[in-house]
C-alpha cells in the first residue's frame, strides 16, 4: 500500500488536510542532521500552525522558534517553548498584545523585530512603563525588499536603540527569501553576497559594543547555504511538511511530503473530465494552475477552479467515479494549512486523531 493511502478514508470528509506524523518526525531529523545540531535551529512555525507539530520539534531538542503572528507566539508559549521570536514588527494593537504575552507566559522568552526608531521607541516606552525590557532583533533588508532596514543604515539604528530603556538589541534578523535558485552553487554564491552585508554590519557594531549578537537567517531554500557559518541560527519553516513547489525548486534538499489534501470526485462531466470538491477555499490559490498535484492521478490536468470546485481533465478515458478519493500535494503548503480548522492525523495508513490548526486564528486568547 502506498504511504499516503488511508484504509478508513470513509470516515473522513473532504476536502481535508492530512498530516502524517512519522514523516514529520523524519523531516525534523533530516533538518537537525543538515544543520549539525538542534541548537542552531530556530524553525518558523508559520507553515504548520499546529501545537502538536511544534511539540514534536521540542521533543527533538529544538528550543528556539520563530513566528509571524501573535496567535502563533501564544501557541508556542502554551506548549512551553523557551524562546520565541516574533519576526513581524508589532505595530498598532500588536504591541500591547505582545506585552500581554510576556506578562501571561513568563516561562517563555519573547522577542520581536524592529527596523525603525519610531517603533522601537513605542515598544520601549510600553515595556519600560511595566518595568520590563523586551529583547529585539534588528530586521535587516538584504535583498528581499519587503521589510527591514538596509544594513548601511542599521548601525545608526543599533546605536540609537542603546538609549532606550525598555528594549535591548540582542540580534540581527535577515530573511533571504529572494534567494531561491534551483542550482545550489548559484544559490550559495548569492547567499554569500547577501550575508557579506550582515558581516560588515557586525564588524561595525563590534567597534562600539562587545555584545555577542544572535544572527537569524535562512528560509527553507537558503538555509543549506548558511550551515557552515559560525554563530548563525537557521529558520526554515516549510521543511516540516514540504510541498510540490520546494520539492522541485530545490531538489537538493531531502525532505519528504508530510501533509496532503484529499478531495473526492463529485461529478463526472464526460469520459475525460471530472469535478472534485477542492476549490479555492481548500488549497492555496495564489499560484496559477496547477495549484495541486495528485499522487494517485499524476496525469490529471486542472482546467478550472472556483470556490468549491476543481475540474480535472485526463489525456484519455478515465474510470473515476463519484466518491473516489484523490490525494493531492499542494504547490504551496503554508497558506493551504491556514485554510483548515483541523488536520486529520494518519499513522500506518489509518486515521488515528485530529489536531487543531490552532494558530490559523488571528487570536487565541490574547
Amino acid at each position: 500500500m502506498d504511504w499516503y493511502n488511508i484504509t478508513n478514508i470513509e470516515k473522513t470528509d473532504s476536502p481535508s488536510l492530512i498530516v502524517y506524523p512519522q514523516r514529520v518526525k523524519e523531516n525534523i531529523s533530516l533538518l537537525i542532521k543538515m544543520a549539525g545540531s538542534a541548537d542552531v535551529l530556530r524553525p518558523h512555525v508559520k507553515t504548520n500552525k499546529i501545537a502538536e507539530v511544534c511539540s514534536l520539534m521540542l521533543q527533538a531538542g529544538i528550543n528556539k522558534f520563530k513566528c509571524a503572528t501573535i496567535a502563533e507566539a501564544e501557541m508556542l508559549a502554551r506548549i512551553n517553548a523557551p524562546d520565541v521570536l516574533l519576526a513581524h514588527q508589532p505595530v498598532g494593537p500588536k504591541a500591547e498584545r505582545l506585552l500581554q504575552l510576556v506578562l501571561n507566559f513568563p516561562a517563555t522568552v519573547f522577542s520581536c523585530v524592529v527596523d525603525n526608531m519610531q517603533t522601537a521607541t513605542i515598544l520601549s516606552d510600553l515595556f519600560d512603563k511595566h518595568r520590563l525590557q523586551l529583547k529585539v532583533f534588528l530586521d535587516l533588508n538584504i535583498g528581499m525588499n519587503r521589510s527591514g532596514v538596509t544594513p548601511d543604515k542599521a548601525f545608526a539604528l543599533f546605536q540609537n536603540c542603546q538609549s532606550l530603556n525598555g528594549i535591548c538589541v540582542v540580534g540581527l534578523h535577515s530573511y533571504d527569501g529572494h534567494i531561491r535558485d534551483t542550482d545550489l552553487a548559484l544559490r550559495t554564491n548569492r547567499s554569500d553576497e547577501a550575508f557579506a552585508k550582515v558581516t560588515q554590519l557586525l564588524n561595525e557594531i563590534a567597534t562600539v559594543s562587545s555584545q555577542k549578537l544572535q544572527i537569524v537567517i535562512g528560509g527553507s531554500p537558503s538555509f543549506p547555504t548558511h550551515t557552515k557559518r559560525k554563530g548563525v541560527q537557521y529558520s526554515p519553516g516549510t521543511f516540516v511538511f514540504w510541498d510540490w513547489g520546494y520539492k522541485h525548486l530545490v531538489p537538493d534538499e531531502p525532505f519528504n511530503y508530510a501533509a496532503l489534501v484529499i478531495t473526492r470526485v463529485i461529478s463526472v462531466i464526460n469520459e475525460q473530465t471530472i469535478c472534485t470538491d477542492l476549490g479555492h477555499k481548500s488549497v492555496a490559490a495564489e499560484n496559477p494552475l496547477p495549484r495541486v498535484h495528485f499522487l494517485n492521478a499524476p496525469d490529471a490536468t486542472p482546467i478550472s477552479q472556483s470556490e468549491e470546485h476543481l475540474v480535472l481533465q485526463f489525456p484519455g478515458k478515465t474510470n473515476w467515479k463519484p466518491g473516489d478519493v484523490l490525494y493531492g500535494v499542494p504547490v504551496h503548503i503554508c497558506p493551504t494549512v491556514a485554510l483548515y480548522d483541523t488536520a486529520v492525523v494518519v499513522e500506518n495508513n489509518e486515521v488515528v486523531d485530529h489536531w487543531r490548526v490552532i494558530a490559523r486564528a488571528r487570536k487565541i486568547t490574547i
